[in-house]
C-alpha cells in the first residue's frame, strides 16, 4: 500500500488517485536566472523518484514541471547583459536539461514556461477579480486574503498581521495594498522599456504565485492528485496557489501535497556569502560523477534534511563503483543450469523489502539497504559457486526493476548496446593478437571515450562503464 505524508493534513495517508491507474502531478520547477545548485537538484531528483515509483507501481503518470523564466532577478540580469529575457534564459534552460540528463532524471511530459502562458494567467486574474478575491490598486492587482477564510490551511500558521513573504523568493510588493498580507497577482509595468505584457487588465507582468496556478490547472485540471516542491515553498508560494486556485474555482486544488526537505552544506544553510554555494556543475568539476551525486542525494529520504559534504560524496562514489562492479560480476558469472531455492528466496525478500520501503513514503534509505543486503548475499553465492542460471536471470531482471526507480546502476544512460561494446573489445583483442598495437590503442581510446574501462584479467578482458 503506497503512502505519502500529505502536508495538507500533516498525516501519512494511503495514496488513492482521482482516476484509477492514472496520476496527475505538478512539480514547482526552477527559476532560470542562473545554474541550478545542488539543493535545487535534490528537489528535482526527489520529484524524479516520485514519478518513477508511481510508474513502477503501474500508474500512468502525467508530470508537469514549470519553468519560471520571468521574475525580478531575471529581468535585472537580462538588462545588465543587454539581452532579451528569452535570450538570457536560453543558456540556463539548456544547462538545466544538460544537468537533468546527467543526473539521470526523466524529463516530465509537460514543461510549460511562464512567458508562454501569460494569457492563461490574465484569464485567471480576471476570474478572481470577478469573484471579489482580487482588486486593482495603483495599476497593479492584488489577491484579497481576507476573502479566503481557509488561508493558512497548508502551512498551519496563523497569518493574522503577517506580511506575505517567507521563502527564498520573497514577495517584495512595493505597491498600495488594502492589507499588508495581500500579494501581487499582476505588477504594473507602464513604461515602454519596462518588461510587461499588454492585457485587458492593464500592461504589466505576472506575480510569481499566479504562474503555477494557471499552468497547473491548464494541463492537469482544476483538481489534480499531487503537487510537489521544496519545503521552503509551503509559505508563501503554495499557500498562495491554494488561495488563487480555490478562490477561482470553488474546488479543492490539490489532493496530496508533498514537500522535500532542505539540503545543508557542512551543517549550514547554503549561501554565496558563506562560500558554500555549489551548483551541480561545480560538483562535477571537482571530479565527482553524476551517479555519485544521485546516490548521495537518495541516501537520505526526501522528508529529512541532508547534510552535503565532499567526504560523504567521496563515499558515495566508492559505493556506486561497488554496485556497478557487482552488476558486472553478476552479468559475467559463469553458471550451471538450475535454480538455487535459497538464493531465489533471498531475491524475493530483497524485492519485498525494496517495495515496502518505497511504499512507506518513498523511504529510499530502506530501498538502498535492501539492494546492499542483496549484493552481499549474491557475491557470497558467486564466490561459492552457488549461483545458478535461473537465479542469475531473476537477479538481473530485479536489478533492472530497482534501477527503473533509483537509476543508480546507470543502465538508462547506456546509449551503446553491450554487444556493440563487446565487438569493439573483440576487435581490439584481434589487433593485439596481430601485434597491431597502434590499432589496439586506437580502439582502447575509442572505448574510453565512450566511458568504458577495460580490465585485463587471467580470464580475459573485463569491461565496465564509468
Amino acid at each position: 500500500m503506497l503512502k505519502f505524508r500529505n502536508t495538507l493534513s500533516g498525516k501519512i495517508e494511503e495514496f488513492r488517485p482521482m482516476r484509477e491507474g492514472e496520476v496527475s502531478m505538478y512539480y514547482c520547477g526552477p527559476t532560470v536566472w542562473d545554474y541550478g545548485h545542488i539543493g535545487n537538484f535534490r528537489s528535482a531528483l526527489n520529484a524524479d523518484i516520485l514519478r518513477r515509483y508511481l510508474k513502477f507501481k503501474g500508474f500512468k503518470v502525467t508530470h508537469v514541471m514549470n519553468i519560471t523564466d520571468v521574475e525580478d532577478r531575471i529581468i535585472a540580469k537580462s538588462q545588465e547583459a543587454g539581452l532579451t529575457i528569452d535570450d538570457y534564459t536560453a543558456k540556463y534552460i539548456d544547462a538545466l536539461w544538460e544537468d537533468f540528463d546527467a543526473l539521470g532524471c526523466e524529463r516530465p511530459e509537460i514543461v510549460p514556461r511562464a512567458t508562454r502562458h501569460v494569457p492563461e494567467m490574465v484569464a485567471l486574474i480576471e476570474r478572481l477579480m470577478a469573484s471579489n478575491h482580487a482588486y486593482k490598486s495603483d495599476g497593479s492587482i492584488y489577491y484579497r486574503i481576507a476573502s479566503f477564510p481557509d488561508y493558512g490551511k497548508l502551512s498551519k500558521i496563523n497569518f493574522a498581521g503577517n506580511i506575505a513573504g517567507a521563502s527564498d523568493r520573497i514577495d517584495t510588493d512595493r505597491y498600495e495594498k488594502e492589507d499588508a498580507r495581500d500579494f501581487a497577482l499582476w505588477k504594473e509595468s507602464p513604461s515602454p522599456g519596462e518588461t510587461g505584457w499588454d492585457a485587458p487588465i492593464g500592461r504589466g507582468r505576472p506575480g510569481w504565485h499566479i504562474e503555477c496556478s494557471a499552468m497547473s490547472m491548464k494541463y492537469l485540471g482544476e483538481t489534480f492528485d499531487i503537487h510537489a516542491g521544496g519545503i521552503d515553498l509551503v509559505f508563501p508560494h503554495h499557500e498562495n496557489e491554494i488561495a488563487q486556485s480555490e478562490g477561482a474555482t470553488g474546488k479543492q486544488f490539490v489532493r496530496y501535497w508533498i514537500h522535500f526537505e532542505h539540503l545543508k552544506v557542512e551543517g549550514e544553510t547554503m549561501s554565496k556569502s558563506k562560500g558554500n554555494y555549489y551548483t551541480f556543475r561545480d560538483v562535477a568539476a571537482k571530479g565527482f560523477s553524476p551517479a555519485a551525486v544521485r546516490y548521495f542525494l537518495l541516501s537520505v529520504p526526501y522528508n529529512k534534511q541532508i547534510n552535503f559534504t565532499f567526504d560523504a560524496l567521496a563515499g558515495a562514489e566508492k559505493t556506486v563503483a561497488g554496485l556497478k562492479d557487482f552488476r558486472a560480476r553478476l552479468t559475467e558469472a559463469k553458471t550451471s543450469s538450475g535454480n538455487n531455492a535459497a538464493l531465489e528466496a533471498t531475491t524475493a525478500q530483497a524485492a519485498q523489502e525494496f517495495e515496502a520501503g518505497m511504499d512507506d513514503d518513498l523511504n529510499t534509505s530502506v530501498a538502498l539497504a535492501a539492494i546492499h543486503n542483496l549484493t552481499r548475499d549474491v557475491n557470497t553465492a558467486i564466490t561459492s559457486k552457488k549461483l545458478l542460471e535461473d537465479n542469475k536471470l531473476q537477479l538481473l531482471e530485479l536489478l533492472k526493476r530497482f534501477d527503473s526507480v533509483l537509476n543508480i546502476f546507470g543502465e538508462e544512460r547506456h546509449e551503446m548496446l553491450d554487444t556493440e561494446i563487446q565487438n569493439l573489445i573483440d576487435e581490439r583483442q584481434e589487433a593485439r593478437r596481430r601485434r597491431d598495437f597502434a590499432r589496439a590503442d586506437e580502439l582502447r581510446d575509442e572505448l574510453a571515450g565512450l566511458g568504458i574501462i577495460l580490465e585485463d584479467t587471467k580470464d580475459g578482458v573485463r569491461w565496465k562503464r564509468k
